[in-house]
């Protein structure tokens, strides 16, 4: 009795499993990458699958300011956060330097004119979220262009200016700092968001989008702020409260 007891569980354990839910299966690869003898950390997005955000204050009308708090406000709307980076510079009162867009919202304006600190050095750009796509574009194009970006955040310098450097970085600078940023491919279908592990140039940190991760337009977040949350790297940084963050929502 006892053997047929177990075969009879063996059967229905057969029987059981391909009805079991299967995991969720997100177009979102975080991973760690070694270039020109330092380490960063590399999300990649399917642009055209995932729900990239942009978070900046609660219902309360007060800034989210880390990566819990917008976990907890998708948590309440039953979803997840996949992976977020702090997306651009801020205000001591954390709103942002420039343009910022977030569905009917617009906070700031867009900066065109040169100004002090790494925003001001031009060319720098904007990351514009559209249905399926994502784009890193150069101010001056996107004021051209005035695409219509459920989301966008303003941010400088450029890293990569269709397959170029920005002109004004240097190989041998002395400013090392950890660094962020966001890079897009040509049809918008990545987004391709990085991290340093440790102080890098911004020469050194634009190669790698360039080189390393071959997208031909990039754009600098913000510096020794820069954080990071990609649970698949077991990485859910906390520091400084921060402005504006970039994130991807699923279903839970």
């Amino acid at each position: 009795m006892r053997h047929l007891a177990r075969r009879i569980g063996a059967v229905l354990a057969f029987a059981v499993l391909p009805i079991l839910p299967a995991l969720p299966a997100w177009a979102v690869d975080c991973r760690d990458v070694e270039f020109d003898g330092a380490g960063f950390s590399v999300c990649e997005v399917d642009a055209t699958r995932e729900d990239i955000r942009l978070f900046l204050d609660d219902e309360t009308g007060r800034p989210y300011g880390q990566f819990p708090a917008v976990a907890r406000a998708l948590e309440a709307d039953g979803q997840i956060l996949v992976f977020a980076m702090n997306a651009g510079m801020y205000h001591e009162d954390r709103s942002p330097v420039g343009l910022y867009v977030q569905g009917d919202v617009t906070r700031g304006q867009l900066v065109t004119r040169a100004g002090p600190g790494n925003f001001g050095l031009l060319p720098n750009g904007v990351f514009c979220v559209r249905d399926g796509r994502a784009d890193v574009i150069e101010t001056l194009r996107f004021q051209a262009d005035a695409p219509d970006c459920r989301s966008a955040s303003q941010s400088g310098p450029m890293l990569v200016i269709d397959g170029a450097l920005h002109p004004r970085f240097l190989p041998d600078s002395t400013s090392r700092f950890i660094r962020n940023g966001v890079g897009t491919s040509a049809d918008g279908t990545r987004a391709v968001f990085a991290i340093s592990q440790r102080p890098v140039t911004f020469d050194h940190f634009g190669r790698l989008f360039r080189d390393a991760l071959a997208l031909p337009n990039a754009l600098y977040f913000d510096g020794n702020v820069s954080r990071i949350y990609a649970p698949e790297l077991g990485r859910e940084d906390v520091g400084f409260r921060l402005g504006p963050i970039v994130g991807v929502a699923a279903p839970r």
